[in-house]
């Protein structure tokens, strides 16, 4: 399929000299490298009813958002910008048009890197066109961080990029998948990454964002997405911003009264350590994509399911590309956070201590545990209770290598066994409980909490079968 891409300057004269639509380019912060890449094809005099670069902050807030100026490189901006601009658009131009022409209207908002490279890129980029009724839009829009080291080569990704979202907008909106893939034509997870998108309108509305989210993932488009407690696909780095982040990392096919248990044991440890404030705290129940893909492909109605019952349950989610934890604890820390804390059990405790799982670096266990246990990370450990004995963190056996590693990052509280958890609940295990709806065996239900139980027994989640009679 590579070889059937069009470039970047097709696309656009595709759209200027083929396609009947008609419309808008707002730019702020970026220059005007969609609007140029439409001029530059030839025929944008079909095309193109305006481009505009309202690239001061006080034109942009007289334009967009006079009395609350807020943000200027946020979701918001980039929504004031399209409702103005297809306002406009309509009283001035509609008129003017034969019935077949559709319009449309592009934003972006848009933070190049500075001349002292020391901000972070990234954006916001909108199109709001018309689909199969004229007073009805649909809209898309996206977030992306750019991740090129100059400022000219940031430039012209940003350009292609919005050629990529027009031109998928008007050819791609009934295939999400092809859609998504297609915003990465000409482009690579070097030079962008795109952590969040959103599809509405009365041609969207069979589209989930959910979905849409991890196939971002998927895609290598992102390594990790979130879901708020309200099932909305977040951008990472709002939800995060100064935050004491909770991630517990799991299957939760189902989530069990252990798991609920971590939960509120996290909770409780956090509040220990002083400095609590809930409003500036997070929990992310977080589930790997090799998780996901354990079945080999990706199984659409269970990453859902898990998603509603954790939802359900009062639950941030998060769907990540990382297996090891290093790598995630890095990725936690790009967005200022203040503190991580990382919830695991004793036995992925004991895989995370393997030194056979880090040969592909240089410094080994020693380089992986220096990238994870950063300033503001600890590890809080689940004990286990095996045959009425409780296995904790101070008690593992370590292999000798790393005897005085481990030592010394409990004697500093960087790996801390959490205290107080409900002994009622040792040994459930979802693996075990997922075995069990499948099989149609009893007692299950008393393993989990009466709404995850409820949800999956109503709505035939995860292989239900009913009891043998």
């Amino acid at each position: 399929m590579q070889g059937d891409i069009k470039t970047t300057k097709q696309k656009a004269v595709h759209i200027n000299i083929v396609d009947d639509v008609y419309g808008t380019i707002a730019e702020i912060g970026g220059g005007q490298e969609v609007a140029r890449a439409f001029f530059q094809a030839g025929g944008a005099s079909g095309t193109v009813a305006k481009s505009i670069s309202a690239y001061d902050k006080t034109f942009s807030d007289y334009l967009y958002n006079s009395n609350k100026p807020g943000r200027y490189v946020a979701e918001d901006r980039v929504t004031k910008m399209l409702n103005k601009e297809y306002s406009d658009l309509q009283n001035v131009i509609s008129s003017n048009k034969d019935c077949n022409t559709k319009f449309f209207v592009f934003a972006d908002t848009v933070e190049t890197l500075n001349y002292h490279k020391d901000n972070t890129p990234h954006g916001w980029m909108g199109v709001r066109f018309q689909g199969s009724t004229r007073k009805n839009p649909n809209e898309v829009k996206i977030h992306f961080n750019l991740l090129e080291n100059d400022g000219n080569l940031q430039q012209y990704t940003l350009g292609a990029l919005g050629v990529n979202l027009i031109f998928a907008c008007i050819h791609y909106h009934e295939t999400p998948n092809t859609f998504l893939k297609s915003l990465m034509d000409n482009l690579d997870s070097d030079r962008i990454e795109i952590d969040l998108i959103s599809m509405t309108g009365p041609d969207l509305d069979y589209v989930d964002n959910r979905l849409l989210g991890v196939q971002m993932v998927k895609n290598g488009m992102t390594k990790a997405i979130m879901f708020d407690k309200d099932g909305q696909i977040n951008r990472p780095g709002d939800m995060l911003y100064k935050k004491d982040v909770v991630a517990i990392r799991g299957s939760f096919r189902p989530i069990t009264y252990v798991g609920f248990d971590m939960i509120k044991t996290s909770i409780r440890m956090l509040k220990r350590e002083g400095d609590y404030d809930k409003s500036k705290s997070i929990i992310l129940c977080e589930i790997t994509m090799r998780n996901l893909m354990a079945s080999g492909e990706l199984d659409e109605r269970d990453f859902l399911a898990r998603v509603d019952i954790l939802n359900g349950m009062n639950q941030n989610v998060m769907i990540s590309n990382y297996s090891f934890f290093y790598k995630l604890s890095e990725y936690f820390n790009k967005f200022n956070i203040n503190k991580l804390r990382l919830v695991i059990g004793i036995p992925t405790l004991q895989n995370l201590v393997q030194e056979k799982y880090y040969k592909d670096l240089n410094g080994g266990t020693l380089e992986a545990f220096g990238r994870l246990f950063s300033h503001n990370v600890k590890l809080y450990v689940y004990p286990l209770l095996k045959n009425k004995r409780l296995l904790t963190g101070k008690i593992l056996n370590v292999d000798q290598s790393i005897f005085y590693l481990y030592q010394h990052l409990l004697n500093n509280d960087k790996i801390v066994d959490m205290e107080n958890m409900n002994r009622a609940w040792q040994g459930i295990f979802a693996r075990d409980v997922l075995s069990m709806i499948k099989n149609g065996e009893e007692g299950w239900e008393e393993k989990t909490p009466r709404f995850v139980s409820n949800y999956i027994i109503n709505n035939r989640l995860f292989g239900y079968k009913e009891k043998d009679n």
